[in-house]
């Protein structure tokens, strides 16, 4: 399909579907071959491949990611037990000890709670990550099921791996990532902040409400969030997610194709190796639990995507679905040949 016929094929697809705004990019190789934004950043600025978005559970790729480079440098072990590393995890009873590859592939047993209200109004200061994360398992204490015998997708496993990142790098899970993964990437706009000044734009978020139901939005969600009405609309004011590890980034289209560049080229962009083409095909590799969702490390496939061809993995971000979704729904795909 060359670029002219994608391009109008989103295109329909973005019409027909009611999708408020879509930046796309292309990666072949280490190198965007064709980018492009479609629709609008907000009701009036149109979206550009340099739109910042929040990722949400794209996040969970870099979380994954800075993973297992500390397994690389021989900080963890993968196969080792979470309170080898985040002592906090004993709270949680385990009638088999829960290792970090299990939390990396959803297979903990971990419950996942409704994450409505993780959310902050930009400028308000962060909970304090240890005690967030630690009030939240105390709440989940019980598993799902015997750890490694099926798999449930976990917002909560991935916020125990961002201590588990915090305690084993020694400089906290933010700082980690961005020295380790964003900085050597050139990935320079995204971060766990809005860039200042926003010189590209930033998305705004909107969510379809009928009418009389606004009051109920403000109040599911924190004071400050939910901005003015416009029309059918009800805009978010900018906010972050409580919890990065889990969902917290910013940033553009085309700095999120260089991540894909990286699993795409095992582990490598440019001049820049974050890991060993091992790792990158140890993400990768998909094991299927039953499910709606085959995972890997960090990344996932629909169950009924087992037998398409070429294979891919992927992982979605979806935010503002309180009543009807009709926000930003960022995602990657990396498409490969083979089937690792």
């Amino acid at each position: 399909m060359n670029a002219e016929t994608l391009g109008a094929f989103i295109q329909e697809k973005t019409e027909t579907n009611n999708i408020p705004g879509l930046p796309v990019a292309e990666v072949k190789g280490d190198r965007i071959v064709w980018e492009r934004g479609f629709g609008f950043a907000d009701l009036v600025t149109s979206a550009t491949p340099t739109t910042s978005y929040l990722w949400f559970s794209m996040t969970k790729i870099v979380t994954a990611t800075a993973v297992l480079k500390l397994a690389e440098e021989g900080e963890l072990d993968l196969d080792a037990p979470v309170t080898d590393y985040f002592a906090g995890f004993a709270i949680v009873s385990q009638p088999g000890q829960v290792t970090v590859r299990h939390l990396l592939s959803h297979s903990s047993g971990l419950a996942n709670p409704l994450p409505i209200r993780w959310v902050r109004p930009a400028g308000t200061p962060a909970p304090d990550q240890r005690t967030f994360v630690g009030r939240l398992l105390a709440k989940h204490r019980r598993l799902k099921f015997t750890p490694g015998e099926d798999a449930s997708y976990s917002n909560l496993g991935y916020l125990v791996l961002g201590e588990v990142v915090s305690e084993v790098s020694g400089t906290g899970y933010e700082e980690y990532v961005r020295e380790v993964i964003l900085m050597p990437l050139g990935m320079d706009s995204t971060g766990f902040a809005y860039q200042e000044p926003a010189e590209f734009g930033t998305a705004t978020g909107y969510q379809r409400l009928r009418r009389g139901l606004a009051p109920l939005l403000r109040a599911a969600l924190p004071r400050g969030v939910v901005g003015q009405r416009q029309g059918r609309y009800a805009a978010f004011n900018p906010f972050y997610v409580n919890g990065p590890a889990y969902g917290g980034l910013v940033g553009s289209v085309d700095e999120a194709a260089r991540l894909v560049m990286l699993h795409l080229n095992g582990g490598r962009v440019e001049e820049a190796r974050v890991l060993s083409p091992e790792s990158v095909a140890e993400m990768q590799r998909i094991v299927p639990r039953g499910g709606k969702r085959d995972f890997g490390l960090g990344w996932f496939r629909p169950r009924e995507a087992r037998e398409r061809r070429p294979a891919f993995v992927e992982h979605l971000g979806g935010g503002g679905r309180v009543l009807e979704r009709d926000a930003p729904l960022p995602g990657a795909i990396a498409r490969r040949g083979d089937d690792g």
